[in-house]
């Protein structure tokens, strides 16, 4: 426990004012970090390991354009086998040391036929579609994705976010069942973590990489190399990196 209490004393010296959680191949944006302090997850109480290549597992304090920030390299997700306290545990820890604004990015496969690899889709809202059994909380409505974040990034497409347990990729009935349904974009993260930040009550923007078209509107087969290929090409890291970078310049530390 003494390297979590050496990082919790300089996060509560340092007072970031956004969180940001990288997801599959976006771990290089760090690189933007000027770091004070970092720490393995399997350090920090409630988190784990992760066991998904391309999710680098460390917690990163220092600054990103001059504002101090907590930067999670990787997450934890329900298909590793994790809880709903495990799997949210980067953002509890945020709230717990006092940030305000959350940045969620994850890689996802595109749905909407205007969307392509490489292509960044800021999220305007989700459809949560996970096994009951993963998701145990009492349900009731709320309000997830800023609309002020979202205004502050270019003009480009929105869409509706699908979140499905996984592992396992989609089927072509499926991605047919989720168009319908109104998902622009689907993958196996961020709604959870993003409903329990809005409700601990941090300002929440998040901003999916598409890496691949999803099942059936393709003729390739979908394998992870490939999402972290993508998303972890110089340029599309470059592209998001800067929306990031926006978000925490001028969106401030979040709503109080």
């Amino acid at each position: 426990m003494a390297a979590f209490a050496a990082f919790r004393d300089s996060a509560r010296s340092l007072a970031p004012e956004a969180a940001v959680v990288l997801g599959s191949g976006l771990g290089p944006a760090v690189e933007r970090i000027s770091i004070v302090a970092e720490a393995k997850f399997g350090d920090l109480p409630g988190f784990a390991v992760p066991t998904v290549h391309g999710h680098g597992g460390r917690a990163i304090l220092g600054h990103w354009a001059g504002v101090p920030v907590l930067v999670f390299q990787g997450r934890m997700h329900f298909y590793e086998g994790h809880t709903w306290e495990r799997a949210t545990a980067t953002v509890r820890l945020a709230a717990e040391l006092g940030v305000r604004k959350l940045l969620l990015t994850n890689a996802a496969g595109g749905i909407c036929d205007d969307l392509h690899p490489g292509d960044l889709m800021p999220i305007r809202d989700h459809l949560k579609l996970l096994d009951r059994d993963a998701w145990k909380r009492p349900a009731e409505p709320i309000s997830v994705y800023s609309p002020r974040l979202l205004a502050l990034l270019p003009e480009t497409f929105t869409g509706t976010y699908a979140a499905l347990t996984g592992p396992t990729y989609e089927t072509p009935a499926e991605i047919r069942a989720l168009k319908a349904m109104g998902a622009d974009a689907v993958g196996m993260s961020t709604a959870v973590e993003a409903e329990t930040a809005a409700k601990l009550g941090l300002e929440v923007a998040a901003i999916s990489c598409i890496t691949n078209k999803a099942a059936g509107l393709s003729s390739g087969v979908l394998d992870h190399s490939d999402v972290q290929h993508v998303a972890g090409q110089p340029e599309v890291v470059g592209r998001m990196a800067n929306l990031l970078e926006r978000l925490i310049v001028e969106g401030g530390p979040g709503i109080p």
